[in-house]
C-alpha cells in the first residue's frame, strides 16, 4: 500500500512538473528574446539564456531611442508609443471595471433579494445569454457604434462592456443568496431603505466577491484585442494589445521586430501581475466560497 501511495504521489508530482514546465517555458523564451539584441535572436536557439544581455528592446518600446538609434539597434524604424497605449488601456479598463462591478452588483442584488413578477424566469433568460457566442454580437455592435459616430473613441470601445454580463450577475447573485436575510430585516427595522441596506450592509459583506469580479474583469479587458482593434485603431485610442499588433505588422519587408515585440509584451503584463499579487488570495477564497454555496 505504501509503495502504491508513493508511486501515485511521484506520478502526481511529475505531472505537475510537466505542466509547470509547459507553462513556464514560453515565458522564459519571451524573456530571452526581449533581452537579446535583434541580430543575435536566432543564434543559439537551443539555449534559454541570451548570448548577450541588452535593454535596447525595452528602450525602443518605451520611446527612449531616436529613430536613427532604433534603426542602428534593430535594423527597423518601427516604433511603439507605449506610454500612450498604456494610458488608453488604463482608461478603458478602469471605466469598464468600475461600471461592470457597479451595475452587476445592483442587478445581482435585485435578482437575489427583491420580489417581482417573473423574477426567476427573467434571471434564467438573462443567464441563458451565456450560451450566445460573443462573435454573434460583433457586427451589430460595430454597426451601432458606427451609426453613433463612436468609432475611434473611448465610448465606442467601452460601450458594449459597460453595463453588465450574465456571468458577473450570476456570480454575485450566488454570493448574495448566502447572506442571512436577518441583517436586512434589522436594517429595515432601523429605517434603512433598499439602497441604504445595499450600500451599508450588502456591499461591505461582499468585498471579496466584488474584488474578485473586478480582478477578472480587469484582466479580461486588459487582454482584449478583437473589439478594440475593430473600433479603436486610431492612434489616440489604441490600447496596448492593438498597439502591439500594429507594431508587429509595421515591418512588412521582413520578419517582425521580435525583440521589441517581446519587450512590449512583457511590459504590458506587469500591471496584470501586480493586480494578481494583491488580489490572488482573496480571489481564490471568493471563488471557492461562492462555488461551494
Amino acid at each position: 500500500m505504501r509503495r502504491r501511495r508513493k508511486s501515485r504521489s511521484a506520478l502526481g508530482w511529475l505531472t505537475i512538473a510537466f505542466f509547470l514546465l509547459v507553462t513556464v517555458l514560453p515565458l522564459l523564451w519571451v524573456l530571452r528574446t526581449a533581452l537579446t539584441p535583434p541580430a543575435q535572436i536566432y543564434s543559439s536557439p537551443e539555449s534559454l539564456t541570451p548570448p548577450t544581455v541588452t535593454d535596447d528592446n525595452f528602450e525602443r518600446v518605451l520611446g527612449l531611442m531616436t529613430t536613427e538609434e532604433a534603426v542602428a539597434a534593430s535594423g527597423t524604424a518601427a516604433q511603439l508609443d507605449f506610454p500612450s497605449a498604456l494610458k488608453n488601456s488604463f482608461i478603458v479598463v478602469t471605466l469598464i471595471t468600475v461600471a461592470m462591478v457597479s451595475f452587476s452588483s445592483m442587478a445581482a442584488y435585485a435578482f437575489a433579494r427583491l420580489s417581482f413578477p417573473l423574477r426567476n424566469a427573467i434571471f434564467y433568460l438573462f443567464v441563458g445569454a451565456l450560451l450566445v457566442p460573443p462573435i454573434v454580437t460583433l457586427i451589430p455592435n460595430f454597426v451601432l457604434m458606427r451609426d453613433l459616430g463612436w468609432i475611434n473613441t473611448y465610448a465606442g470601445i467601452v460601450a458594449p462592456h459597460f453595463l453588465m454580463t450574465p456571468f458577473a450577475v450570476f456570480f454575485l447573485r450566488q454570493f448574495f443568496l448566502t447572506l442571512p436575510s436577518e441583517l436586512e430585516e434589522a436594517a429595515r427595522l432601523d429605517g434603512a431603505g433598499r439602497i441604504r441596506t445595499f450600500a451599508s450592509i450588502i456591499v461591505p459583506l461582499s468585498v471579496g466577491p466584488i474584488a474578485t469580479l473586478a480582478t477578472l474583469t480587469f484582466v479580461t479587458e486588459w487582454n482584449d484585442f478583437l473589439w478594440p482593434f475593430i473600433v479603436g485603431q486610431g492612434e489616440g485610442t489604441r490600447t496596448l494589445t492593438v498597439a502591439l499588433g500594429v507594431f508587429r505588422s509595421s515591418t512588412p519587408q521582413g520578419a517582425p521586430d521580435w525583440g521589441g515585440l517581446m519587450g512590449g509584451s512583457l511590459l504590458s503584463a506587469v500591471p496584470i501581475l501586480i493586480v494578481f499579487m494583491f488580489a490572488a488570495r482573496r480571489m481564490i477564497n471568493a471563488l471557492t466560497y461562492t462555488g461551494l454555496k
